[in-house]
């Protein structure tokens, strides 16, 4: 499955599946910070979902575009904006076409979370998204990238992630997420999302897509190659220090090269 599918798959659930609230408290203060220490005021989202950060970022009066490949996460991202009341231009767009669809040199800043850009197909995937990127972005514009770390998955084969329950809207979901480990290298990441009425019995459905699980080698060498100096290495969107054997993600800030094209 391609990731659009799995997401389109997951868009009418994905808002019970984040505990948003308490996920923006934890990771806005390290965005906001970031982003107005360069001066930062046109963002792009690229891979934004259902907007939730982007949305955020709007209302805390960035001047905000988000982007994503899946028409189910961007209805629904769509639907959360008007509801919220904010100002976010949506365009359905994969990696490698942000520039084509928003124009060269377009944005001040640059974010990539939620473990979006190892969606990529492989690792020169992964690069020419970040050519991609850079090209997005004005000369000395801010990138902000955020992953699982990789480094930690790969060194113990770490199949499983936390599972997450909601209950409400007059039902109950368990969304379980795991990996299977690939010949070739990649991943396939696999959720089986249960559902059921109030009383009623269990449904199930499962949808899965294939990542490339990008070290934090992987990453720091493309961005050089991209262009950009990397500027913190972090465990995470509050700021902590990475340790790659043991930070949940890898959160990494770089900058586009002054004098880049």
């Amino acid at each position: 499955m391609k990731p659009s599918g799995l997401y389109d798959s997951l868009s009418s659930d994905y808002d019970r599946f984040v505990n948003w609230p308490a996920r923006l408290a934890a990771e806005m203060p390290f965005l906001e910070q970031r982003l107005a220490a360069a001066g930062a005021r046109r963002v792009l989202d690229a891979a934004c979902g259902t907007g939730q950060h982007a949305i955020a970022l709007a209302r805390a009066g960035w001047d905000v575009f988000a982007a994503d490949p899946s028409a189910g996460m961007l209805a629904r991202a769509r639907a959360n904006a008007a509801a919220a009341g904010a100002a976010v231009r949506f365009e359905q767009t994969a990696f490698g076409g942000m520039s084509r669809r928003f124009g060269p040199a377009a944005f001040d800043a640059l974010v990539c979370l939620g473990n979006s850009l190892p969606h990529a197909a492989d690792l020169a995937g992964a690069a020419s998204a970040l050519q991609d990127f850079s090209a997005c972005l004005k000369a000395g514009g801010l990138l902000i990238l955020q992953n699982r770390n990789f480094d930690r998955v790969l060194s113990v084969h770490d199949r499983w992630i936390a599972p997450q329950g909601f209950a409400g809207d007059g039902g109950e979901w368990l969304f379980v997420r795991f990996y299977d480990f690939e010949a070739d290298g990649s991943i396939t990441f696999h959720v089986l999302t249960l559902h059921r009425e109030s009383g009623g019995i269990w449904n199930q459905t499962a949808s899965s897509t294939r990542l490339w699980p990008l070290t934090d080698a992987d990453l720091t060498g493309a961005l050089r190659d991209a262009g950009f100096d990397i500027l913190e290495h972090c465990g995470n969107a509050r700021g902590e220090p990475f340790d790659p054997a043991a930070s949940p993600d890898l959160v990494i800030v770089a900058r586009k090269h002054a004098a880049a094209g």
